[in-house]
């Protein structure tokens, strides 16, 4: 059965990954998995060029080990707060400074829309896929979801900003969704969705 290697340790997302990809004949593996040990770093300017870069980079090292009949899939994903001109974007995971600290990127979120309000706090998350396949083939897929972000944190469950980030048709955070609702409806669910047809075509 083909491999499918998500470029990714971020837990949470690879559940996600796992639950909408779960009935595709396909076994999925993090680089954890894999015992792959690799910090792509995110330079680009866009969600694409930084997708594309953390894909490349893997498929160079399973190349490098003689592996094959594998897709890696990796993703750039991010939020962008229009009244924010786009912030935090590509930074979103590193927003504060330090990579990864939920809390802190969020704190700084909260302090840059004080004052502002509701009606001026329209945002979209925005997940950008892209795949190589074992004979060097890209592809990549879009998906974004519009919302709103709330003076204070709703939910625990999801990651990042899952709890500001208001979904109005369900009047529900992201972090107050479960992992089925979310999918359904998620920037990452969705552009799961359309990548789902570009994994069939390289089984």
């Amino acid at each position: 059965m083909k491999k499918l290697i998500i470029a990714s340790n971020n837990q949470g997302k690879i559940n996600e990954i796992k639950k909408v990809l779960n009935d595709m004949p396909i076994n999925v593996f993090s680089l954890k998995d894999i015992g792959l040990d690799i910090d792509v770093e995110e330079d680009g300017i866009t969600f694409e060029e930084n997708a594309k870069k953390k894909s490349e980079e893997i498929y160079k090292e399973l190349i490098k080990r003689g592996e094959s009949n594998f897709i890696v899939m990796s993703d750039d994903s991010g939020l962008e707060v229009e009244y924010l001109n786009g912030e935090p974007g590509v930074y979103s995971a590193r927003y504060a400074g330090e990579h990864g600290n939920d809390k802190k990127n969020n704190e700084k979120l909260l302090l840059n829309l004080k004052g502002v309000s509701y009606d001026n706090r329209s945002a979209r998350f925005v997940c950008q896929l892209a795949l190589i396949n074992d004979k060097n083939i890209y592809k990549s897929v879009t998906g974004t979801v519009n919302g709103y972000i709330l003076e204070e944190e709703r939910g625990y469950d999801g990651f990042g900003y899952d709890p500001l980030f208001l979904y109005e048709p369900l009047n529900k955070t992201f972090a107050e969704l479960t992992i089925d609702e979310k999918n359904d409806i998620s920037h990452r669910g969705i552009a799961l969705k359309k990548i789902s047809a570009v994994i069939k075509a390289f089984l």
